[in-house]
């Protein structure tokens, strides 16, 4: 059995792909090790690879789609795409659709990490950065798969040239204006700094959030569909929505507005008279 250890990075883990194919090494005879969960019975060292060998050719939309996948976090997740890749380099091209078994996980995994990077981008918090010459915007996330390296360019074409760093228990990304730096493991120093930040108040926020919530409209479970449990630590409106989730559920709240706004008594307003 040959065991590998690609450290989760993807770029390593196709080299490595590379080679056994090179080798014709059938999936059934090699395992890739989890990082930080070494294989109980590693006992062989890979044979580095060299290149040489016959050039095989895999189909490009292929690469993207093993590519994508390989941001699932999971154990075992580099073996179902080694199959994937020696089953369509055999001829097998049935192994990318979802029809097939493999295909079906393959696309499965794809879908999960999307959504993942919407998650992303709905729901990381930035706080601002007021003491501090080198950021303006700092974040901690929690994400369920490895998707920060890609999905955070989306907040490089938005913030324009504001400085921001988004830290996680994993890795992280640092904006300078110019350059988005990633970095894997995230750097002690910047996991501090986001998480000093995890959890601020923004006092308007929450009063906007709380006088816009309509009882009227709950589902929970639909809710927690869009927006699921695991997020609402990290969001600054976190700790309201159990408040006005059992509001609603009292009927304290009959026109989805805080008690606050909704006590406050209207101004009238008389019709201007014709002179």
């Amino acid at each position: 059995m040959r065991v590998l250890c690609c450290e989760d990075d993807f770029e390593t883990w196709r080299g490595q792909a590379r080679g056994l194919l090179a080798e014709g090494l059938p999936p059934h005879a090699v395992v890739w090790e989890d990082e930080n969960r070494p294989q109980l019975f590693a006992a062989e060292e890979p044979a580095p690879y060299h290149g040489g060998g016959a050039v095989t050719r895999v189909p490009g939309e292929l690469i993207e789609q093993l590519r994508s996948a390989a941001q699932y976090r999971m154990p075992g997740r580099w073996n179902l795409l080694y199959r994937i890749l020696w089953r369509v380099t055999k001829g097998e091209r049935e192994a990318m659709l979802a029809g097939d078994c493999d295909g079906s996980e393959l696309h499965r995994r794809i879908k999960s990490v999307s959504r993942e990077a919407h998650h992303l981008h709905a729901f990381v918090r930035f706080q601002p950065v007021t003491n501090a010459a080198d950021l303006d915007y700092v974040a901690w996330y929690e994400p369920a798969h490895d998707i920060l390296a890609g999905a955070s360019l989306h907040f490089a074409e938005r913030l324009g040239r504001q400085r921001w760093l988004i830290a996680t228990p994993r890795d992280a990304v640092w904006y300078d204006g110019a350059q988005l730096e990633y970095r894997r493991p995230c750097p002690a120093a910047w996991q501090a700094r986001a998480q000093a930040s995890s959890g601020g108040e923004d006092r308007l926020w929450e009063t906007y959030y709380a006088s816009i919530f309509n009882p009227a409209r709950l589902n929970r479970q639909a809710m927690q569909g869009h927006m699921p449990l695991r997020f609402w630590k990290g969001l600054t409106e976190g700790k309201l929505i159990p408040v006005l989730l059992s509001e609603a559920r009292a009927g304290s709240q009959k026109d989805g507005q805080a008690q606050g706004v909704k006590g406050k008594n209207g101004k009238t307003i008389r019709p201007a008279r014709d002179s």
